[in-house]
């Protein structure tokens, strides 16, 4: 306490010295140059600075500030950005008339845009400039952690194993796009942040709409929409580099470029980033490279082609497993209540320290094995250290935009995109010899190569008689091909209403299979589990497949149609979906019943939404909104086919989300505030669960009919009172819980027959885990000088409940206990960010620094309750039973940014 004292007393005094400045008032109208229709939401804001304001339902704006040279930019989703210089003595009038922007208007058409003051969702829009002074190179999610009910965090703490939840959803339910097109895993809708590691240095903004959203694609959005928006093609020459630093010989340079409008036809803008660190985790390195380039092509007045490539090539050391609270930290253990006597005793429970990572050891370095990644072989990260848990891929994405204006009246906005993927990340396979010193075990590699050198040839099989009991290093490979297109025909009826219908095609191929990575000494590994091989093709070198081998496929047709009413007061819309999907399976290792390849493909599964708002301008300042939904989801692929025995689940039941949210906008010159009240039921859920009855066998268990209700109230405040201070605050409150228990006849298929089992789940009254149903963000922003920028953020967690699984609550005795409870933290970061007043040969220069976890403050970030590996004697939800990981320790980034 006494530190934050100190340092709102520091923010007070420096503020003090620039309160007095007199302030003059910047006021204007934004206008469309097309219509001269007044633009509503359009920013006006003085660059490198926060101070700015969004025009009223008239297009009216006004801004105060201090006596000064400013540029004041007017920007406005659709429309081209337009810049002033201006010398502020005195009170001013600026009008700003802006054009159509020829290139970044189809990309916001294709995403849903929401607009400020009109759509009637909850959503919030975090810029470039936010981005560049907030995000400071960590995994994109966690720069929203300042919005209502967002709750990201940095996983396991290696680059890009972040991950986000929304009002309780996890991201399976919450759809993630890059400019418009999802993202998300098409096989069970997870996102891999990794995959897109330094794509955030491309983004122009990302925007976060809460709940069912405006969105017109059959996604998973539930939760929320995220949309990331690269930059658009800008129509000015100019070329930025960048140099950044931090904790752990954290490096990253980055290069953007864009070439302005050129023939008054094309425009080209891009960018490349390379990143190396040791990571804030023990053996989270980073080797990483990031791309995009965007490309646009004014065919004539009605035809724009644009073209979007963007990707992330990357190898990174992993921390997977969440450990024991006492393998991390004593003191904090010692401060749990409800936890068992001797815990804390004995070595099997030493502390190791929050950076602690269970999933590395060393090597002897005379150990000059290859490792096989991505098709070829190659040495390790480190000669001293092998990992279990290391993560490699590339995903790269490729959109080709065509925007066709067909009448006045008519315009058609078509994207067709491919997103491959190729890599995987590696882990043990056998029997390998384990450090159990801990009570979570710790490869012994020195040993295990040993037994492998002295055996030359080993096996995973029990009681072999000719081969060693031993083990290897394996990939696990995900590589995958998937194309898609969307395409919609926009119609203007009239003045008021604007109509839309359109396609949503998708259809991917991935590739699932294990290959030997490290033979860890031996010379060959027996592995006779594919039936389609015999004699010498059983023994196994570097890249030759094991354990699994099958291609999953998933073809996807959607339709969807919106209206939409505007006028003076009131803006609504009304929109409606249907999509189709099917699955189909192939494993190359396992024959089917006619001696070929095993196959299995499921029925067509029909998925449907409705959806629909209104808002309501009371006055120019204060605005009512109200939205409602309803969605049947189509099963994901993982609840359908068992993708090791090609059981075909029989009639799944289609998830239901039901949504009702209302709220109001008051927005007047240097105050905003908004209000969110939601309710969504989700109904149905399924779960499911492998097991295996016996050493040869896997069943699958399938659950549905789950219910759940998150609802809570949303709260979001920002106050500027003068040019120098703003404050910014974010607020949720959530009730998400379970309200039925499950009693349900599954289906064992281990035995290849359909033996009906009756499991019972006793989940009602249990709270939803894995996110705080309670935060509180606060930002106090301070601008002393011109160009320089200050923020120190707070955010606070408390009802945060510990991950569980269905599947653990079979036990009667448990039921109405809730799993463990995260105890609440406060955790708080600091933000610096200078542009100085002078160019050097006419090169911008600007400096920055973020420190993470300023107080180095210990707290559970990410918990699994009544864990099975790392529970500390009887099961009975309390904290020595939980495996978690700690949030970062302090840590910091800084920087230099020229600019041309």
């Amino acid at each position: 306490m006494k530190k934050i004292n100190y340092l709102i007393l520091l923010f007070t005094v420096l503020f003090a010295g620039v309160i007095s400045a007199q302030t003059y008032t910047i006021s204007g109208k934004v206008t469309s140059a097309a219509t001269g229709e007044a633009l509503v939401g359009a920013n006006v804001y003085l660059q490198n600075t926060t101070t700015g304001a969004a025009t009223d339902v008239d297009g009216k704006f006004s801004i105060t500030t201090t006596a000064g040279e400013y540029k004041v930019i007017c920007s406005f989703i659709g429309f081209e950005k337009k810049v002033f210089d201006i010398n502020l003595t005195n009170n001013m009038e600026l009008n700003f008339l802006l054009r159509d922007y020829a290139f970044s208007l189809n990309v916001e058409v294709i995403a849903d845009r929401a607009r400020e003051f009109e759509t009637p969702v909850a959503f919030t829009n975090i810029d470039k400039k936010e981005i560049e002074t907030s995000l400071g190179s960590r995994d994109i999610p966690l720069v929203l952690n300042t919005t209502p009910s967002v709750y990201a965090t940095s996983g396991g703490g290696g680059a890009g194993d972040g991950r986000i939840n929304v009002r309780g959803f996890n991201q399976r339910n919450i759809a993630v796009m890059i400019n418009g097109v999802p993202i998300n895993d098409i096989e069970w809708g997870w996102v891999y942040w990794s995959n897109w590691d330094g794509v955030g240095d491309a983004a122009g903004s990302i925007e976060l709409q809460r709940g069912l959203s405006a969105s017109t694609l059959n996604t998973p959005s539930i939760g929320g929409s995220m949309n990331l928006i690269s930059e658009p093609t800008a129509q000015n020459f100019g070329v930025s580099l960048k140099q950044e630093f931090g904790t752990e010989g954290f490096l990253k340079s980055g290069l953007s470029f864009a070439s302005g409008l050129m023939d008054g036809k094309w425009a080209i803008n891009g960018n490349i980033v390379r990143k190396t660190g040791d990571g804030v985790v023990d053996q989270a390195w980073t080797d990483a490279w990031a791309y995009y380039l965007g490309a646009a092509y004014n065919v004539n007045d009605n035809n724009r082609i644009e073209l979007y490539a963007l990707g992330a090539p990357q190898r990174h050391g992993q921390r997977s497993y969440r450990l024991n609270i006492a393998a991390f930290s004593h003191e904090f253990a010692a401060g749990l209540k409800g936890t068992e006597d001797g815990w804390l005793e004995g070595a099997k429970f030493a502390e190791q320290g929050l950076k602690y990572n269970a999933n590395w050891n060393k090597v002897d370095p005379s150990y000059n094995g290859k490792q096989y990644w991505n098709g070829s072989e190659g040495e390790r990260f480190d000669p001293n250290v092998i990992m279990e848990r290391e993560n490699y891929y590339h995903k790269p994405q490729v959109n080709l935009n065509w925007y066709s204006k067909l009448s006045d009246v008519l315009s058609l906005y078509t994207t067709a995109y491919y997103s491959g993927g190729r890599g995987g990340g590696s882990g043990t396979f056998g029997s390998l010899q384990f450090n159990t010193s801990l009570y979570q075990r710790v490869p012994d590699w020195n040993k295990t190569i040993a037994i492998n050198q002295a055996a030359g040839i080993i096996t995973d099989r029990r009681n072999d008689p000719n081969y060693a009991r031993s083990g290897i290093l394996r990939n696990s490979v995900n590589s995958q091909d998937q194309f898609g297109a969307i395409s919609k025909l926009v119609v203007k009826v009239n003045n008021n209403i604007t109509a839309q219908v359109g396609v949503d095609w998708r259809t991917a191929e991935v590739y699932h299979y294990r290959e030997v990575r490290d033979l860890l000494g031996a010379t060959a590994f027996h592995w006779n589990g594919n039936q389609f091989e015999s004699g010498d093709q059983y023994f196994k070198k570097l890249g030759d497949r094991i354990d699994y081998d099958f291609t999953n496929t998933v073809d996807w047709i959607g339709g969807f149609a919106q209206a939409e009413y505007s006028a003076e007061k009131v803006t609504a819309f009304a929109s409606a979906g249907l999509n189709t999907k099917n699955y189909g399976y192939t494993n190359h290792m396992k024959k089917g019943s006619d001696g070929g390849e095993l196959k299995a493909e499921t029925d067509s599964f029909i998925g449907y939404q409705f959806k629909g708002g209104a808002s309501y301008r009371l006055t120019k300042e204060f605005m009512f909104y109200a939205n409602a939904g309803y969605v049947s989801s189509a099963p994901i692929f993982d609840n359908t086919i068992n993708d090791v025995t090609g059981f075909v689940v029989q009639d799944p039941n289609n998830e239901i989300f039901q949504s009702v949210e209302g709220g109001f906008h008051y927005n007047k010159d240097n105050v905003s505030l908004g209000v969110t009240y939601y309710y969504t039921k989700w109904l149905d859920r399924a779960s499911t669960e492998t097991y295996r009855p016996t050493p040869d066998t896997e069943g699958m268990i399938l659950i549905s009919g789950m219910d759940q209700l998150h609802q809570g109230l949303e709260f979001d405040f920002s106050y500027q009172p003068v040019r120098e201070l703003l404050l910014e605050v974010a607020a949720s409150i959530g009730r998400w819980e379970f309200t039925n228990d499950v009693s349900a006849v599954y289906k064992d298929y281990s035995s290849g027959g359909a033996n009906d089992v009756t499991f019972n789940a006793y989940v009602n009254g249990l709270k939803v885990g894995d996110s705080p149903q309670r935060s509180l963000s606060v930002t106090l922003g301070l601008f002393p000088i011109k160009g320089l920028s200050l923020f120190l953020t707070g955010q606070t967690y408390a009802d945060h409940y510990a991950e569980w699984e269905p599947f653990d609550r079979s036990n009667q005795a448990d039921a109405g206990i809730q799993p463990w409870k995260i105890p609440a933290y406060s955790v708080f970061d600091f933000h610096a960010n200078y542009v100085l007043p002078v160019k050097l040969s006419g090169i911008g220069i600007e400096v920055f620094g973020h420190v993470f976890n300023l107080f180095d403050e210990e707290y559970v970030s990410d918990a699994t309750d009544n864990s099975s590996f790392n529970a500390y004697g009887v099961k009975n939800h309390k904290a020595d039973d939980a495996e978690v990981f700690f949030g970062l320790p302090r840590y910091f980034n800084a920087g230099i940014r020229l600019s041309y």
